[in-house]
């Protein structure tokens, strides 16, 4: 089971939702190129433009390397013109899976 994880949530600018969404689909892509990413979603909450990404880790080590990584750096470069506020990113260990 991996132990960490990260979750973003994103609120879309009016106007920005397809930019989003193709902007997930290819932060999914890129995150194949990540060994110490176990897994990485990004999906559509059910409340009007808001987005998120969650990810796994085994260790502190893929975690860091992933905040430091191209997806992060393309998140923060398109923030001001995707969001209608800066991305804010939650660390979580986690503790039971199923």
């Amino acid at each position: 089971m991996a132990k960490y994880a990260l979750y973003a949530e994103l609120k879309a600018r009016p106007g920005k939702l397809a930019e989003v969404e193709a902007f997930l689909k290819q932060g999914g892509e890129m995150a194949q190129a990540e060994s110490g990413t176990i897994h990485w979603f990004g999906f559509k909450e059910d409340k009007p433009g808001v987005f998120g990404i969650f990810d796994t880790f085994d260790d502190e080590a893929g975690r860091d390397a992933h905040l430091t990584g191209d997806i992060a750096k393309a998140l923060f470069a398109k923030a001001d013109e995707f969001f209608t506020e800066p991305p804010v990113i939650h660390k979580i260990t986690l503790i039971a899976e199923k």
